[in-house]
């Protein structure tokens, strides 16, 4: 509960410095990009790798279910509908909570052994301010970014599939998915992905602030930070797409 009650001071905390620095023109958006850009170089390659498998598999689980209910028209809407809506989001949430995560704690629990962060903090800079408030404001714009691409690679490869492996019309898929899926699907698609972004910048930035005990701490650090991100996107998705149920109810006609 502690360690809980000092995440949650971090997150307002950095939250709040964010806020208030974009405010007054003083936020490091140089370090923000810098952060942004080397979280795409190292997720956009993987994204590509799991959306495209992941397509092909809904795409043969979904025809094959469609096929045996004589429905093969349905199959660019059920695929298109579980894409946007669950699996870009937790997918995005896999790769930036195993890539970028990782990244942000080895970071800054190296920077912590070293006594870099003490000294930081004697020179009167607040290391929740320099450091992370880029790293979360950079983690919650890349995650979005994510899962478009992870969308449109599954949807790609979901079509190409259904149309020249299970005799699906093209019409009639891209008909089926344009009649199902909706913006809305996708803003929430994108706001998931944004929470979860935020999330595991938040995790990842406490583990490694709290490092200690050399090489070994960082290792820790990053185990933890890993393991801990990828939970806490699960337990929030759940939450969200409980309340996202409650006013958004599924579409069906």
């Amino acid at each position: 509960m502690r360690t809980f009650g000092r995440t949650l001071r971090l997150a307002f905390r950095a939250t709040a410095y964010l806020i208030v620095d974009i405010l007054r023109g003083r936020f490091p958006l140089r370090e923000a990009i810098v952060q942004g850009w080397f979280f795409i170089s190292v997720s956009a390659v993987p994204a590509v790798l799991v959306a495209l498998p992941l397509g092909v598999v809904i795409a043969v689980q979904v025809g094959s279910m469609t096929d045996n209910v004589g429905a093969n028209s349905m199959a660019g809407a059920v695929g298109g509908m579980g894409v946007m809506q669950q699996i870009a989001p937790l997918a995005a949430a896999l790769l930036i909570g195993g890539a970028g995560g990782s990244a942000i704690s080895a970071d800054l629990a190296s920077r912590t052994i070293r006594e870099e962060i003490d000294a930081l903090r004697t020179l009167g800079i607040d290391p929740q301010r320099r450091l992370v408030s880029p790293r979360i404001l950079a983690m919650a714009v890349v995650a979005p970014m994510l899962s478009v691409l992870i969308i449109l690679m599954s949807i790609v490869a979901s079509f190409a599939v259904a149309s020249l492996g299970q005799g699906v019309a093209p019409g009639s898929y891209w008909l089926s998915f344009g009649s199902f899926a909706s913006t809305t699907d996708l803003l929430v698609c994108l706001f998931k992905a944004a929470v979860f972004g935020y999330v595991v910048a938040i995790i990842s930035s406490q583990r490694g602030l709290e490092a200690k005990g050399g090489p070994k701490g960082v290792a820790d650090s990053v185990n933890a930070a890993v393991v801990l991100s990828i939970i806490a996107c699960m337990v929030v998705n759940l939450f969200i797409t409980q309340v996202v149920l409650m006013f958004v109810p599924m579409r069906f006609l």
